[in-house]
C-alpha cells in the first residue's frame, strides 16, 4: 500500500477515535467506527485528489485544475 494512504488510513481512524470517544478502536472491533472510518476515509482520499487538481492552478489563480477541483468534490459531495 501507498505511504501516503497508509497516512490517510490512520489519520482517519484517529478521527474516529476522537468522535467516537473510543481510543482502542482499531478498524473492526465495532460497527459503528467501522463504518465511520470507512466514510473519513474515502473522504480523505477524494479531498487530497481534489487538492492537487487546485493546487495546480492556484499560481494562475484559474484554470482546469481548479474546475476539476470543484468537479471532483461535486461528484463525491465533498467539501
Amino acid at each position: 500500500m501507498n505511504e501516503r494512504i497508509k497516512e490517510l488510513a490512520e489519520q482517519a481512524a484517529q478521527e474516529v477515535r476522537v468522535a467516537h470517544n473510543n481510543p482502542y478502536w482499531r478498524m473492526q472491533d465495532e460497527i459503528a467506527e467501522d463504518e465511520a472510518w470507512k466514510e473519513k476515509f474515502a473522504k480523505l482520499i477524494v479531498q487530497e485528489c481534489a487538492d492537487i487538481a487546485y493546487e495546480y492552478d492556484v499560481p494562475k489563480m484559474s484554470g482546469p485544475g481548479m474546475i476539476i477541483d470543484g468537479r471532483i468534490e461535486t461528484h463525491f459531495g465533498v467539501e
